[in-house]
């Protein structure tokens, strides 16, 4: 894993209703893609290779216009190591999330 992405999708929508439905369209696609990932209220952060986390940065702007958005806006961070690991999602959160 070389690299990870946090996306913040912002489509434009008539209510909050909308948008919701539109941001779990976008992360419902990322969920099929069966890479690593961690859905936050901002933003949903994706584990895997760099070109193919940039092919799905791509696909959810598609994705939110597909439906039913008339334009949306995003947020990328990017954290790329060609030659190495990227800090994986557990090392970053886990140690938050302990019950």
């Amino acid at each position: 894993m070389n690299a990870s992405v946090a996306i913040q999708s912002l489509p434009k929508a008539a209510d909050d209703e909308e948008l919701i439905r539109i941001v779990d369209e976008v992360i419902d696609y990322i969920k099929s893609t069966g890479l690593n990932y961690y859905v936050g209220p901002f933003e949903t952060t994706i584990e895997g290779d760099y070109d193919e986390l940039m092919d799905i940065v791509k696909e959810c702007q598609h994705i939110a216009v597909r439906a039913g958005a008339p334009s949306v806006s995003a947020y990328i961070k990017v954290s790329y190591r060609p030659e190495g690991d990227v800090l994986s999602i557990e090392k970053k959160v886990a140690k938050h999330h302990a019950g």
